[in-house]
């Protein structure tokens, strides 16, 4: 007797009233909260920016509006980058992983990206660590 291959899984279904095309929504690998991780990365220099989370609705508005919307855990509020700050992300682009489970957003960045008022939400925060190689 062959073996027969195994069925493909089903698509995960959309949340309810999601803003989003139901393939894409379809296709988000969203955490307990709903959220997927968000990283943002400068365009032209690469400099990987900052970590957000968005729902559908902050991909959505992110999306169709050139500007960066995440969702905030702590206040439980939606947030537009630089609306009180002036440190706007204008959008270049979006993609999502392999696995569906985190965004890659790239922006240029007007001002500091972290809250701390650096350029980048990693600045001076290095950790000590083994340098590997491939030698």
């Amino acid at each position: 007797m062959s073996e027969q291959p195994a069925p493909a899984p089903e698509p995960a279904s959309a949340p309810a009233g999601s803003p989003l095309p139901a393939e894409l929504a379809a296709s988000l690998k969203r955490d307990s909260a709903g959220l997927v991780a968000a990283v943002i990365q400068q365009y032209d220099t690469n400099e990987v920016l900052m970590l957000g989370w968005m729902d559908d609705e902050a991909l959505h508005r992110t999306l169709t509006s050139g500007r960066v919307t995440f969702y905030s855990r702590s206040r439980q509020e939606y947030w537009r980058k630089g609306d009180t700050s002036g440190h706007v992300q204008w959008v270049k682009s979006l993609a999502l992983d392999c696995d569906g489970d985190a965004l890659l957003v790239r922006v240029d960045q007007v001002g500091a990206a972290c809250h701390t008022g650096t350029r980048t939400c990693f600045d001076g925060r290095g950790l000590p660590a083994v340098v590997g190689s491939a030698d």
